[in-house]
Protein backbone atom coordinates (compact mmCIF):
# COMPACT_ATOMS: atom_id res chain seq x y z
CA UNK A 1 0.00 0.00 0.00
CA UNK A 2 1.36 3.41 -0.90
CA UNK A 3 1.84 5.39 2.28
CA UNK A 4 3.23 8.61 0.88
CA UNK A 5 1.29 11.48 -0.61
CA UNK A 6 3.04 13.30 -3.41
CA UNK A 7 5.88 11.25 -4.92
CA UNK A 8 8.68 9.51 -3.09
CA UNK A 9 11.03 9.87 -6.04
CA UNK A 10 13.12 12.60 -7.58
CA UNK A 11 10.11 14.93 -7.55
CA UNK A 12 9.88 14.84 -3.76
CA UNK A 13 12.17 17.16 -1.80
CA UNK A 14 15.39 15.45 -0.83
CA UNK A 15 14.90 16.28 2.86
CA UNK A 16 11.50 14.56 2.84
CA UNK A 17 12.83 11.47 1.08
CA UNK A 18 15.72 11.36 3.53
CA UNK A 19 13.36 11.55 6.54
CA UNK A 20 11.09 8.81 5.14
CA UNK A 21 14.02 6.50 4.49
CA UNK A 22 15.25 7.12 8.04
CA UNK A 23 11.84 6.09 9.38
CA UNK A 24 11.76 3.00 7.18
CA UNK A 25 15.21 1.92 8.34
CA UNK A 26 14.71 2.73 12.03
CA UNK A 27 15.03 0.21 14.84
CA UNK A 28 12.70 0.05 17.83
CA UNK A 29 12.45 -1.94 21.03
CA UNK A 30 11.14 -5.53 21.02
CA UNK A 31 7.38 -5.93 21.27
CA UNK A 32 6.58 -3.00 18.97
CA UNK A 33 5.24 -3.96 15.55
CA UNK A 34 5.07 -1.31 12.82
CA UNK A 35 3.64 -1.07 9.33
CA UNK A 36 3.20 1.66 6.75
CA UNK A 37 -0.34 2.91 6.27
CA UNK A 38 -2.18 5.34 4.02
CA UNK A 39 -1.12 8.90 4.78
CA UNK A 40 -3.59 11.79 5.04
CA UNK A 41 -3.82 13.73 1.79
CA UNK A 42 -5.02 17.16 2.88
CA UNK A 43 -2.71 18.13 5.73
CA UNK A 44 0.42 18.82 3.68
CA UNK A 45 1.79 18.40 0.15
CA UNK A 46 3.88 15.45 1.36
CA UNK A 47 3.03 13.01 4.13
CA UNK A 48 4.10 9.60 5.36
CA UNK A 49 2.30 7.50 7.97
CA UNK A 50 3.02 4.54 10.22
CA UNK A 51 0.82 2.49 12.52
CA UNK A 52 2.12 0.51 15.48
CA UNK A 53 0.93 -1.85 18.15
CA UNK A 54 2.58 -2.95 21.39
CA UNK A 55 2.37 -6.65 22.24
CA UNK A 56 3.23 -8.55 25.39
CA UNK A 57 2.69 -12.31 25.66
CA UNK A 58 0.44 -12.15 22.61
CA UNK A 59 -1.81 -9.45 24.08
CA UNK A 60 -2.22 -6.06 22.44
CA UNK A 61 -1.54 -3.38 25.04
CA UNK A 62 -1.46 -0.14 23.02
CA UNK A 63 -1.62 1.14 19.48
CA UNK A 64 -1.20 4.37 17.59
CA UNK A 65 -0.29 6.26 14.45
CA UNK A 66 2.59 8.59 13.57
CA UNK A 67 2.41 10.93 10.57
CA UNK A 68 5.28 12.92 9.12
CA UNK A 69 4.12 16.05 7.28
CA UNK A 70 6.23 18.20 4.98
CA UNK A 71 5.49 21.67 3.63
CA UNK A 72 8.31 22.89 1.35
CA UNK A 73 9.13 26.47 2.23
CA UNK A 74 7.69 26.11 5.72
CA UNK A 75 4.33 26.34 7.44
CA UNK A 76 3.51 29.38 9.57
CA UNK A 77 1.76 27.37 12.30
CA UNK A 78 4.56 24.81 12.52
CA UNK A 79 7.46 27.29 12.43
CA UNK A 80 9.24 24.82 10.19
CA UNK A 81 8.94 22.62 7.12
CA UNK A 82 8.15 19.39 8.98
CA UNK A 83 5.57 18.38 11.54
CA UNK A 84 5.02 15.10 13.37
CA UNK A 85 1.47 14.21 14.38
CA UNK A 86 0.67 11.30 16.65
CA UNK A 87 -2.11 9.34 18.25
CA UNK A 88 -1.37 6.86 21.05
CA UNK A 89 -4.01 4.93 22.97
CA UNK A 90 -4.22 2.13 25.50
CA UNK A 91 -6.49 0.60 28.09
CA UNK A 92 -5.59 1.48 31.65
CA UNK A 93 -5.34 -0.60 34.76
CA UNK A 94 -8.11 0.34 37.27
CA UNK A 95 -5.65 1.80 39.78
CA UNK A 96 -4.27 4.19 37.13
CA UNK A 97 -7.61 5.23 35.68
CA UNK A 98 -8.60 7.31 38.68
CA UNK A 99 -5.28 9.13 39.13
CA UNK A 100 -6.00 12.90 38.92
CA UNK A 101 -2.45 13.51 37.66
CA UNK A 102 -2.79 11.04 34.79
CA UNK A 103 -3.08 13.69 32.01
CA UNK A 104 0.06 15.50 33.17
CA UNK A 105 1.95 12.24 33.63
CA UNK A 106 0.88 11.00 30.20
CA UNK A 107 2.06 14.19 28.51
CA UNK A 108 5.39 13.86 30.32
CA UNK A 109 5.78 10.38 28.78
CA UNK A 110 5.99 12.07 25.40
CA UNK A 111 8.24 14.98 26.33
CA UNK A 112 10.44 12.74 28.46
CA UNK A 113 10.81 10.20 25.65
CA UNK A 114 11.81 12.90 23.16
CA UNK A 115 14.37 14.26 25.60
CA UNK A 116 15.75 10.80 26.41
CA UNK A 117 16.19 10.02 22.70
CA UNK A 118 17.86 13.35 21.98
CA UNK A 119 15.09 14.26 19.55
CA UNK A 120 15.11 18.06 19.53
CA UNK A 121 11.78 19.74 18.80
CA UNK A 122 9.71 22.88 19.32
CA UNK A 123 6.11 24.12 19.24
CA UNK A 124 4.50 21.03 20.79
CA UNK A 125 0.74 20.86 21.25
CA UNK A 126 -1.75 18.16 22.10
CA UNK A 127 -4.45 16.67 24.30
CA UNK A 128 -4.71 13.80 26.74
CA UNK A 129 -8.16 12.23 27.00
CA UNK A 130 -9.49 9.61 29.38
CA UNK A 131 -12.72 7.74 28.63
CA UNK A 132 -14.45 5.20 30.90
CA UNK A 133 -16.96 2.59 29.81
CA UNK A 134 -19.53 1.00 32.13
CA UNK A 135 -21.61 -1.91 30.89
CA UNK A 136 -25.28 -2.67 31.56
CA UNK A 137 -28.02 -5.09 30.55
CA UNK A 138 -26.77 -7.81 28.26
CA UNK A 139 -23.21 -6.48 28.65
CA UNK A 140 -23.29 -6.29 32.45
CA UNK A 141 -20.89 -9.21 32.80
CA UNK A 142 -18.10 -7.13 31.29
CA UNK A 143 -15.70 -5.33 33.58
CA UNK A 144 -15.58 -1.54 33.47
CA UNK A 145 -12.65 -0.22 31.46
CA UNK A 146 -10.87 3.04 30.87
CA UNK A 147 -8.89 4.08 27.81
CA UNK A 148 -6.30 6.83 27.57
CA UNK A 149 -5.65 8.67 24.31
CA UNK A 150 -2.74 11.01 23.63
CA UNK A 151 -2.97 13.23 20.56
CA UNK A 152 0.03 15.44 19.92
CA UNK A 153 2.08 17.23 17.31
CA UNK A 154 5.47 18.88 17.31
CA UNK A 155 8.04 20.33 14.93
CA UNK A 156 11.31 18.39 14.77
CA UNK A 157 14.37 20.59 14.90
CA UNK A 158 15.91 18.47 12.14
CA UNK A 159 14.28 15.96 9.80
CA UNK A 160 17.56 14.08 9.87
CA UNK A 161 16.61 12.98 13.40
CA UNK A 162 13.44 11.23 12.21
CA UNK A 163 14.55 7.86 13.58
CA UNK A 164 15.04 9.34 17.06
CA UNK A 165 11.53 10.79 16.96
CA UNK A 166 10.15 7.41 15.93
CA UNK A 167 11.96 5.72 18.80
CA UNK A 168 10.55 8.30 21.22
CA UNK A 169 7.04 7.71 19.87
CA UNK A 170 7.45 3.97 20.43
CA UNK A 171 8.59 4.72 23.99
CA UNK A 172 5.38 6.74 24.46
CA UNK A 173 3.28 3.80 23.25
CA UNK A 174 5.09 1.46 25.63
CA UNK A 175 4.61 3.86 28.54
CA UNK A 176 0.88 4.00 27.76
CA UNK A 177 0.91 0.19 27.73
CA UNK A 178 2.43 0.15 31.22
CA UNK A 179 5.76 -1.33 30.15
CA UNK A 180 8.97 -0.30 31.93
CA UNK A 181 11.65 1.75 30.14
CA UNK A 182 13.79 -0.28 27.75
CA UNK A 183 17.55 -0.19 28.27
CA UNK A 184 18.55 -3.07 26.03
CA UNK A 185 19.51 -3.14 22.35
CA UNK A 186 16.81 -2.24 19.89
CA UNK A 187 15.47 -4.75 17.40
CA UNK A 188 15.26 -4.56 13.65
CA UNK A 189 11.93 -3.28 12.37
CA UNK A 190 11.83 -3.35 8.60
CA UNK A 191 13.14 -2.50 5.22
CA UNK A 192 10.81 -1.44 2.45
CA UNK A 193 9.97 -5.07 1.70
CA UNK A 194 10.02 -6.29 5.30
CA UNK A 195 7.34 -4.33 7.07
CA UNK A 196 5.89 -6.37 9.91
CA UNK A 197 2.08 -6.60 9.76
CA UNK A 198 -0.07 -5.29 12.56
CA UNK A 199 -1.99 -7.99 14.43
CA UNK A 200 -5.76 -7.74 14.55
CA UNK A 201 -6.98 -5.30 17.15
CA UNK A 202 -9.05 -6.52 20.04
CA UNK A 203 -12.76 -6.51 19.35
Amino acid sequence: MAAVTGHLDDEAPFSFRQAVEALRAARVRPGVRIEETAAPRRLAPFAYALEATVLSDGEELADGRLVLLHEPGGHDAWHGEFRLVTLARAELEPEMAGDPLLPEVSWSWLTGALAARGAAYHDPSGTVSRASSHYFGGLADRSDDTQIEVRASWTPASAADAAAHLAAWCDLLCACAGLPPWDGPESSVRGVGGVLPLPKRRS
